[in-house]
């Protein structure tokens, strides 16, 4: 692989910091632009399988079955900030369903919001299995399964035929015909990996067929759930019209124009959060698809300009 500088930080004139990567815009035939040569090298989904997965929310008509709002549908696709609209909309799915807590598996850490940490801390108040920011994915699985008449207590598993049929599907949205290494994602259920551009293959080929329009739907109507407080998916859809944004863990983001019929992928090696929005913005930007402003500059604790952030893009 050949990953190239996506950032620098200059403080003073000195470089001081720099991130490197790959960049990646295609539509369904063909690669239009990159930088960095991945060589076909496969990088781990993480959180951007989620709408892949959701997927078969549809092709199973559990949308229908349980009557999913387009809030439900949201959090099937969000790696969310663990913030009360979370945490309430996570509760009212799993009764939905007619399952406890006691079924998911995604394991307990504290809330990204900052917001709400600090609300735990201040009423000393633990966090619980609904801040998880994969819990509605673990909900949505679970409902598949119940629907399916297939096992509750091990639907994490690879073997499970949930977890099988997860993989065919994702493997057909993104034309994917090799065998890649598969891992199991922090929430412990298994999640795979591929090349980038098949990323952008599956992503344009959900997002543009009809049949998932309820996907499209609920990331466009409810972008604070799919992310929350300072999430960099929900900041993009938010502020464009036509732009459907998914951040994953591993310093990804892909994001899709569905006017264009295109889509970006941004790899940051490091997996460098700040690096990654910036980068993800100012590609926005020079792609004409949304102008997301962003702080460039490099200051002290008393505000002083020291220095500035540049993408080498």
């Amino acid at each position: 692989m050949a990953a190239e500088i996506l950032i620098k930080y200059i403080r003073d004139g000195l470089v001081e910091q720099e991130h490197y990567g790959y960049l990646m815009v295609s539509d369904k035939k063909r690669i239009i632009d990159s930088h960095g040569d991945s060589k076909d090298v496969p990088f781990y989904l993480r959180s951007c399988a989620k709408p892949l997965q959701a997927s078969l929310v549809i092709d199973y008509g559990v949308d229908k079955y349980f009557d999913l709002t387009s809030e439900e549908i949201a959090l099937c696709c969000a790696s969310h900030a663990g913030e009360e609209l979370h945490v309430n909309t996570a509760k009212k799915f799993l009764e939905k369903i007619g399952l406890d807590e006691s079924y998911l598996k995604c394991g307990f850490h504290k809330p990204i919001s900052h917001k709400e940490q600090e609300k735990l801390l201040l009423t000393n108040t633990r966090e619980t299995i609904f801040h998880n920011n994969c819990v509605g994915k673990h909900i949505m699985m679970l409902a598949i399964c119940k629907m399916k008449n297939w096992g509750l207590q091990t639907y994490d598993e690879p073997e499970h035929p949930l977890q099988i049929a997860i993989k065919e599907k994702i493997n057909e949205l993104c034309e994917v015909k090799k065998e890649y290494p598969l891992t199991k994602d922090g929430c412990g259920v298994p999640i795979m990996s591929m090349p980038l551009k098949n990323m952008l293959t599956g992503y344009l080929n959900l997002f543009t067929d009809p049949k998932y329009e309820k996907i499209k739907n609920a990331f466009l109507n409810h972008p604070y759930i799919i992310g929350g407080e300072n999430r960099l998916d929900t900041k993009i859809i938010e502020n464009s019209e036509n732009l459907i944004a998914k951040v994953g863990a591993g310093g990804l983001c892909i994001v899709v124009n569905l006017e264009k019929e295109e889509a970006l992928v941004v790899k940051v090696s490091d997996c460098d959060m700040k690096a990654r929005e910036i980068v993800t913005l100012d590609t926005l930007k020079n792609l004409h698809w949304a102008d997301i402003d962003i702080s460039h500059e490099i200051q002290t604790l008393h505000g002083e300009v020291v220095g500035k952030i540049v993408t080498v893009l």
